[in-house]
């Protein structure tokens, strides 16, 4: 007679998901099914794998907090394979993370690296700083260093309120999983060199969020007006940036009405001055 119990031997789970193991959910997948990995796929036997990417990501602190702003286009090679592509996610409720690079594999790495942070949470019953969360990204892209060899490289931007130090703190990466803290403002991707020249013009330490959120739209449309990866806002379709605020109260989107209102503010002024605003200087800044 068969067991009626939807828990039976035959229906349970392993044994190693019943036990206490490492607070790291990565390492745990790497010792049980590799294969769940985004590093775990099997690549093609040689040469490059063509896929859309993703681009351009940019990062500002202000007084109380940091933002993070990304464009909406994914390009493969010389065709627009998304027009409303998301870059910008929440890894935590105290941190984000933006992605540029293999559109694909990005989206799987972040969404290992969300359930890394709620893993080490729920195993040691405390939330990671905002150092080690940057260290465990850091992990994550060097498990990923063959796929990386292979065309499919990943870049994130990866930002936090540090409730330590009580400001934003933005860090950025290289595909070997090197870590590096950025101070006041950082970009990555294709159209980033564009847009850090917009940032480092426009960013002033005594910002508020507003006008934070203002500097990333303007630094994004630098970045579109002079690299073709990287998409403007297109009012016509409603497709606008991504914007994402981390401060004292956690993580959050800039609201589609909030966002709009700014976008149009930003693209009526470009319509009067197409290269936009110029920072200010006056003699005793010249001395």
């Amino acid at each position: 007679m068969s067991s009626s119990n939807p828990r039976s031997s035959s229906a349970s789970l392993p044994s190693h998901f019943m036990t206490s193991g490492t607070s790291s959910f990565s390492e745990f997948l790497a010792a049980h099914d590799p294969s769940l990995l985004p590093s775990g796929r099997v690549g093609s036997p040689g040469g490059t794998i063509e896929a859309p990417h993703g681009t351009t990501i940019v990062s500002l602190t202000y007084d109380g907090g940091v933002i993070m702003a990304g464009d909406r286009r994914a390009t493969m090679g010389n065709i627009i394979a998304q027009k409303d592509v998301e870059k910008v996610y929440p890894a935590d409720s105290s941190s984000c993370i933006g992605i540029a690079g293999a559109a694909g594999v990005a989206i799987e790495m972040v969404k290992l690296f969300q359930v890394e942070l709620e893993h080490y949470e729920k195993i040691e019953g405390a939330e990671l700083s905002l150092d080690g969360k940057a260290n465990r990204l850091a992990a994550l892209l060097r498990g990923n260093l063959g796929m990386a060899m292979q065309g499919l490289a990943v870049v994130p931007l990866f930002a936090g309120f540090d409730e330590q130090t009580r400001v934003g703190r933005i860090f950025s990466y290289d595909i070997t999983g090197g870590r590096y803290e950025e101070h006041r403002h950082h970009g990555v991707g294709s159209g980033s060199l564009f847009a850090r020249g917009a940032l480092k013009k426009m960013w002033r330490d005594d910002l508020v969020m507003e006008d934070a959120v203002t500097v990333a739209i303007e630094a994004l449309y630098d970045a579109a007006d002079d690299d073709s990866a990287t998409g403007g806002p297109d009012l016509a379709r409603g497709i606008l940036p991504i914007v994402a605020v981390v401060d004292a109260d956690g993580y959050r989107r800039v609201s589609d009405e909030d966002l709009d209102r700014l976008v149009r503010s930003v693209v009526a002024l470009r319509n009067i001055r197409p290269d936009g605003p110029n920072a200010p200087v006056t003699a005793g800044e010249r001395a």
